[in-house]
């Protein structure tokens, strides 16, 4: 058996630019008893994670050919090699890929499709049809919240046996709960859908009756670089005239990262879009971070009673529940206890989860 990966083109599989799924498809290889027989295609980059297993793929010459498409056939033409042994074909959020790969593959190999966001908003499976025609065509379905998993099955009543939950899997990178320093932070894309705006006007309401501690911004608009728009450069300067306590990192790699979310005391995820996941919820579990976020989307799966959840969020609720978490050390420990405590998302564990359910498609 041969596993091979297909990233969307906009994914770099590179530790500096890594976002969420390149993310999870690492942390997934990285404890895979089939590790040495897994090759990840994707756009190539210089310095890719897990380089013995990436196989980089250079834009095509064409301008008006798709780049998802150019990967994806690209991909097939490799398939070629090593004829006699099955293959699972795995698709990552790009839906409308497999038709192409289908007709170019021989029908023994198996293909499974990654839905790691809302598949009604996805190119080839909108409709009813579409989704019908993706689970007549493929093996399996991972989802990675019960939220994506209700939303492709939306009307769907045959078949559902072929869709599961995965969640995505985080390293826990401390053995002991971490120090903490008197810092809250928002991590993300600078986007309004992101609920950013909400975060800024929140800490410039609590700002001055909290004088020992310290606010972030940590991201930028686009995963993987720090070019700034017009939303983004209002949001920031914004937040940059609330005081000399309120830093911006803009996009940094996993590694910087890390080490800031292990020392911070408050994570505030205040999404206004329908989260799928939520990774950023899942990485603060692992270090023990007080969490405040919107009830919207995957997130109550993944945060559950562990953190202070908002629904309809706004500035006003956000302001409230960082409030009680600020003012009373108690309450502060207490959700940071929660969090720690309850993290079960490990990577180790979702991998082993999906090295079982490859086996199992391959003995059917």
């Amino acid at each position: 058996m041969l596993i091979n990966i297909l990233l969307p083109y906009k994914e770099k599989f590179s530790k500096l630019k890594a976002s969420s799924v390149s993310i999870t498809v690492s942390n997934n290889l990285k404890f895979s008893k089939f590790r040495k027989k897994v090759t990840v295609f994707g756009q190539f980059v210089e310095n890719p994670m897990f380089s013995s297993n990436f196989h980089g793929i250079k834009d095509t010459k064409f301008f008006f050919k798709s780049k998802n498409t150019h990967l994806a056939t690209q991909m097939c033409k490799h398939l070629e090699t090593n004829r006699n042994i099955k293959k699972i074909i795995e698709i990552h959020n790009r839906p409308y890929l497999i038709n192409i790969i289908k007709n170019k593959i021989d029908k023994k190999h198996l293909i499974s499709l990654f839905l790691h966001n809302d598949p009604n908003e996805m190119k080839g499976c909108k409709t009813l049809y579409q989704k019908e025609e993706i689970l007549s065509k493929v093996n399996k379905i991972y989802c990675v919240s019960k939220y994506i998993k209700k939303q492709f099955l939306r009307g769907i009543t045959d078949n559902s046996n072929k869709v599961s939950v995965l969640y995505n899997g985080v390293t826990r990178r401390v053995t002991s709960f971490p120090k903490k320093k008197k810092s809250v932070i928002f991590v993300g894309r600078i986007v309004k859908e992101k609920g950013v705006h909400l975060f800024v006007e929140a800490i410039d309401k609590l700002y001055n009756e909290f004088q020992d501690w310290n606010f972030s911004i940590i991201g930028s608009p686009k995963l993987g670089e720090n070019d700034l728009d017009n939303f983004s450069k209002n949001i920031l300067k914004k937040f940059n005239n609330i005081g000399s306590r309120t830093h911006v990192e803009g996009f940094i790699d996993q590694e910087k990262l890390h080490e800031i979310m292990k020392k911070s005391s408050i994570i505030v995820i205040p999404s206004i879009w329908k989260e799928p996941f939520g990774l950023v919820a899942a990485e603060a579990m692992s270090y023990g971070t007080a969490i405040v976020a919107s009830k919207v989307g995957g997130l109550p799966e993944i945060i559950g009673e562990n953190g202070l959840l908002i629904s309809d969020v706004n500035t006003d609720k956000i302001v409230e529940n960082l409030i009680f978490l600020m003012s009373n050390k108690h309450h502060l420990e207490d959700y940071q206890k929660k969090s720690w405590e309850n993290f079960t998302l490990n990577s180790q564990k979702i991998s082993n989860s999906l090295d079982n359910s490859r086996l199992r498609l391959l003995q059917k």
